[in-house]
C-alpha cells in the first residue's frame, strides 16, 4: 500500500471511530485541549523568582497595551525594596486586610473561599472575593483579570506550585513590590514615594493603613484622596491589627 493511501485509510478509519465514539472523542479532545494549555504554564518562570525579580507583569503589559490602544504614554513607576527594609506595620496591614491566614495556609483559604461563595450566591453577585496574596500573585504576573473557569483553573495550579516552590517571605517580597497602588504606579516603595514623599521603610502605622485599604481597587480608591471608603478601611485595618496585638 502506497503511503498516502495508508494515511488516507488510517484518517477515515479514525472518522470512522470519531463518529461511532462521539462522547469518548469529545472527552479525548478535551483532555489534549486540557494538556495543551497547561502544559505551556509558566513553571520554569516561578522556578526562577527563587533568585530573579521579575521586570513586568501580565498586569502591567495590560495596562501599557491598553494605553497604546487608546494613544495614552504609559507611566510605570517601580522601584524594588527588599522585604527586610519593609516595616512590619506594613506587612501586618496588608496581610490583615487582604490574607489574614497567609502565614498558615498552603496558597488557598477554604473557609473564606465557601464564605464568599455563600454570600455571592446570597447577594446573587460578587460581592465578596476569597483570593489569597499567593493566588492574586499568580495572576499579577502571569494571568488575565478575566474570570472565565479556565483561568481560575490555571490560578488554582500556577498557586500550588508557587507554594510548593517559593518560601512565603518570598512570596510576600515579589507581592509587595509588584501589585499596583495607583495607574502607574507599582510596588510598596513607588507608592510610598509618590503618595507620602518617602521610602517604604519610613511609612507609619497609619500610612500603612491607608495603602492597605486601596489594594483591591487602586485605580477608583487613592491613597491621597479622603474619602469614606478610605477612612472606614483604614480604621478597620488597624482595629483587626490592633485585635491581634500586631
Amino acid at each position: 500500500m502506497e503511503p498516502s493511501e495508508a494515511v488516507r485509510s488510517w484518517g477515515q478509519r479514525l472518522l470512522s471511530w470519531v463518529h461511532t465514539h462521539k462522547v469518548w472523542s469529545f472527552i479525548i479532545a478535551i483532555g489534549l485541549w486540557l494538556t495543551v494549555e497547561f502544559g505551556a504554564l509558566p513553571f520554569g518562570n516561578i522556578r526562577q523568582l527563587k533568585i530573579s525579580n521579575p521586570s513586568e507583569t501580565a498586569f502591567m503589559r495590560e495596562h501599557r497595551e491598553a494605553a497604546e490602544r487608546e494613544g495614552k504614554p504609559f507611566r510605570k513607576i517601580q522601584r524594588w525594596i527588599s522585604l527586610g527594609k519593609i516595616p512590619k506595620d506594613v506587612i501586618n496591614a496588608v496581610i490583615v486586610a487582604e490574607d489574614g491566614t497567609f502565614w498558615a495556609h498552603g496558597g488557598f483559604d477554604w473557609f473564606e473561599f465557601r464564605e464568599s461563595i455563600e454570600r455571592n450566591v446570597k447577594e446573587g453577585r460578587a460581592a465578596r472575593g476569597a483570593s489569597t496574596i499567593t493566588q492574586q500573585l499568580v495572576k499579577n504576573l502571569y494571568l488575565s483579570p478575566s474570570k472565565n473557569p479556565l483561568r481560575k483553573l490555571k490560578e488554582w495550579v500556577l498557586t500550588w506550585y508557587m507554594e510548593q516552590t517559593l518560601s512565603k517571605h518570598r512570596i510576600l517580597e515579589l507581592y509587595l513590590n509588584l501589585i499596583e497602588w495607583g495607574r502607574g504606579i507599582y510596588g510598596i516603595e513607588a507608592s510610598a514615594q509618590e503618595y507620602f514623599g518617602k521610602s517604604a521603610s519610613m511609612l507609619s502605622r497609619d500610612e500603612a493603613a491607608r495603602l492597605a485599604a486601596v489594594i483591591p481597587n487602586p485605580r477608583r480608591f487613592r491613597v491621597d484622596k479622603e474619602t469614606r471608603y478610605l477612612e472606614r478601611r483604614s480604621q478597620l485595618i488597624l482595629s483587626r491589627m490592633a485585635a491581634r496585638g500586631l
